[in-house]
């Protein structure tokens, strides 16, 4: 896994993330089916730009750093398959969030 990321870096102020898994089973243990399961709004981010340029030149960096759990919006982001796992590319500023860690 780590490899993937060695060899693809977002540019300017795009953020890699990795969705987290959709739940499978109720607490119950309940197997909810494909149409019932929630879209997974929540990620990991994984790789991050160097930030966009401003107006002025000057490089604006990205609110958020590899490992932080994110809000996703429900739809949007670019699907890329690496090493046969998804991740999906965000722009820095369409995240709806940042987990307090």
């Amino acid at each position: 896994m780590a490899q993937a990321f060695k060899k693809f870096i977002p540019m300017f102020d795009r953020v890699l993330v990795q969705r987290f898994l959709p739940e499978l089973k109720t607490k119950g243990g309940i197997m909810i089916p494909e149409k019932a399961q929630g879209k997974v709004v929540e990620a990991t981010v994984v790789a991050v730009g160097q930030g966009a340029r401003a107006e002025n030149g000057t490089v604006v960096p990205p609110s958020v750093k590899v490992g932080d759990k994110v809000l996703l919006p429900e739809y949007g982001g670019t699907k890329v398959v690496l090493d046969q796992e998804d991740y999906f590319l965000f722009r820095d500023g369409d995240l709806l969030g940042k987990f307090d860690s």
